[in-house]
């Protein structure tokens, strides 16, 4: 298991890789030049029916935002104190929207079709003998991984504060690196069983 790939047959699941990269990377563009928190909600509006297009499993996923509240809130406390509370909302909205956006995208998208659509963005490296499916991999397991660390970080502080009734702490700091290596160790040993990055098959994205 190298993946959060979430086994389904939608509409987003069969649309192809590449373009769902290059439809999130513009958004995150065009998303940057406006400051309307309506427009913001609305985009809210439509990643949120995107998850519920999934069914209760994509509902389910919406849960990757527990370990951003802290954050969150902070965020928004610090624009709240220097006065610019409604910017800070806005700068929220976006970054709520963006980090469904993509976490959408990973779940929607084989591990492999994503590697796929990425490794053309390194092919000069074989103008020089390099493998560009090495860097192309580590680009994709970071889209992979991110959003799931997140959550892995929300489980960590429900447990926290389930025992202390304190919400976050430093010391949450030492399990969640623990739990980080560990899943790397994980992903590493799953790539070396499937021939690495340049043997890992089509399987490996389930």
């Amino acid at each position: 298991m190298i993946s959060v790939y979430l086994q389904a047959d939608s509409w987003a699941h069969r649309l192809p890789a590449g373009l769902k990269l290059l439809a999130i990377a513009v958004a995150s563009l065009v998303l940057f030049r406006f400051t309307s928190v309506w427009l913001f909600l609305g985009c809210l509006a439509a990643v949120l029916l995107c998850y519920a297009s999934l069914g209760r499993a994509g509902l389910a996923q919406l849960k990757l935002l527990r370990g951003l509240t802290f954050f969150l809130g902070v965020l928004l406390a610090l624009h709240w104190i220097s006065g610019t509370l409604s910017e800070g909302v806005i700068v929220l909205l976006r970054l709520v929207v963006m980090i469904l956006a993509a976490n959408f995208v990973s779940v929607t998208t084989r591990l492999d079709d994503m590697l796929a659509a990425v490794q053309p963005l390194f092919w000069p490296l074989e103008l020089i003998g390099a493998s560009p499916r090495k860097p192309a991999l580590g680009v994709a397991l970071v889209l992979r991984f991110a959003p799931y660390m997140l959550v892995v970080y929300g489980r960590l502080r429900e447990a926290w504060q389930a025992r202390t009734g304190s919400k976050n702490s430093w010391r949450l700091l030492a399990p969640f690196a623990i739990q980080s290596l560990a899943m790397s160790d994980h992903v590493a040993e799953a790539l070396k069983a499937r021939g690495g990055s340049e043997g890992l098959s089509q399987r490996a994205g389930n």
